[in-house]
């Protein structure tokens, strides 16, 4: 098999390098990739959001499946202009990529099909308006912006100045385009945040192991929202009555939903859960894999992802394919100073050669390119020091050793990654 990755990040390195296990894979390319990724497949300089640019790369290279790892080209239609030339794609369709691409679609979806989410206080498409609700609210309170704003779009207020602040930067200073045009106000939900993922090819479905992710900044999630400072994996996380009240109330209704809107859905569907005292309540939709949740799920993986999500493709997953590891796996990011604000990038990373393969820890690049044959920072998340092990505590002990290692300019990481549900943690 010849495959097309789409994407740069460390979701994507972490695709490119189980797809590499597989011994039925012969070529890898990924688009546009990053320096990892390019020690383990040919990266391509293509913009992933570019979609007749990426048939035409498919055109030239012919792939025999092409796997899309970020949002942009699936919400731009990738998928569907893929489908019309009948070349094996896992992904949805433009159309079910707006559960992610925009959050009022989403919220509509939820409500008509009577799937647990937040109360809806309204939608918004204009300040003042949204302002004005903001005296009919209970606190805290969530305001999405409606589209894609790569993990900055949301805020959990706790005081209407706070709130009045974001909708001033977001509906009249344009700081996320027209992303952020209209909005969505709704109920903050108390409880744990879980990642529930499957995977589908229409009809049949598989859920991946659960995963949880740490979105604030800081230790004792303190600080900015940001895309995720890193994720962990572990069984405990899902008793088998929590599974089955999740597929019974939330991931079953979805499919059937889908179905009866006549949106047909195949490839990875992300469902964000807050396990809420009166139950699992849905978040957020995403028509992808998690990052960095992908990196800790992928660790855990024992089966031919080349092979199942070849047979997503066709409409043939066999769900009984998908087998796992034991124990646990973290993922542990890397960030450069300043982010999830401003960032400088071009820093030079030192300690990547101390870390090898066989050591049960993988390094999986997201913001990193080559410059005069040295790996240097080019993005807020750098690096997804990933590992797995026996327990949790095992995991995450290898993987902030190796973490460790590692120095750039400005470098932070959260050091409390999975401290909660590992033995001695608060």
């Amino acid at each position: 098999m010849k495959i097309l990755v789409i994407g740069g990040g460390g979701r994507e390195h972490a695709l490119v390098w189980k797809l590499k296990q597989s011994a039925r894979v012969e070529k890898i390319w990924c688009a546009p990739g990053n320096g990892g990724i390019a020690g383990e497949a040919e990266c391509v300089p293509v913009d992933p959001g570019d979609v007749p640019a990426l048939v035409a790369l498919a055109e030239r290279f012919a792939p025999d499946l092409t796997v899309v790892g970020p949002e942009l080209p699936l919400v731009n239609g990738l998928t569907d202009a893929f489908a019309r030339r009948r070349w094996p794609v896992v992904g949805p369709s433009q159309q079910a990529a707006q559960l992610e691409g925009s959050k009022i679609f989403s919220k509509e979806f939820l409500e008509r099909h009577a799937i647990p989410t937040a109360k809806r206080y309204g939608c918004f498409d204009s300040a003042a308006q949204a302002r004005a609700a903001l005296a009919n609210v209970a606190w805290p309170l969530v305001i999405k912006a409606d589209g894609l704003c790569a993990g900055k779009g949301v805020l959990v207020a706790g005081d209407r100045e706070e709130a009045a602040d974001f909708l001033t930067r977001v509906m009249e200073k344009d700081e996320l385009g027209p992303a952020g045009r209209r909005v969505l106000l709704e109920e903050g939900l108390a409880g744990d945040e879980l990642s529930f993922i499957i995977l589908t090819d229409g009809q049949r479905y598989a859920p991946l192991v659960p995963t949880r992710d740490h979105k604030r900044a800081f230790d004792g999630n303190r600080g900015p929202n940001t895309g995720g400072m890193g994720a962990y994996s572990t069984d405990d996380l899902l008793p088998e009555a929590l599974r089955a009240t999740i597929v019974s109330t939330i991931v079953d209704p979805t499919l059937r939903g889908l179905a009866t809107d006549g949106i047909p859905y195949q490839g990875f569907l992300y469902i964000g859960l807050m396990l809420t005292p009166s139950g699992p309540k849905v978040l957020e939709f995403n028509c992808r894999l998690g990052d960095p949740e992908t990196q800790a799920i992928v660790a855990r993986m024992d089966f031919d992802l080349a092979e199942v999500l070849a047979d997503v493709a066709a409409g043939r997953l066999d769900p009984a394919k998908l087998r796992w590891k034991p124990g646990a796996s973290a993922c542990v990011v890397l960030a450069s100073g300043g982010y999830p604000g401003k960032y400088e990038s071009g820093k030079r990373i030192d300690g990547l050669t101390t870390i090898t393969d066989n050591s049960g820890v993988k390094v999986l690049h997201a913001g990193t390119k080559i410059v005069n044959d040295a790996i240097v920072t080019s993005g807020g998340r750098v690096l997804g020091v990933t590992a797995s092990g026996p327990t949790l505590a095992a995991a995450l002990q290898a993987a902030y050793q190796a973490a460790g290692k590692i120095r750039f300019e400005g470098m932070h990481y959260r050091k409390d990654i999975g401290a909660a549900a590992a033995p001695g943690g608060d």
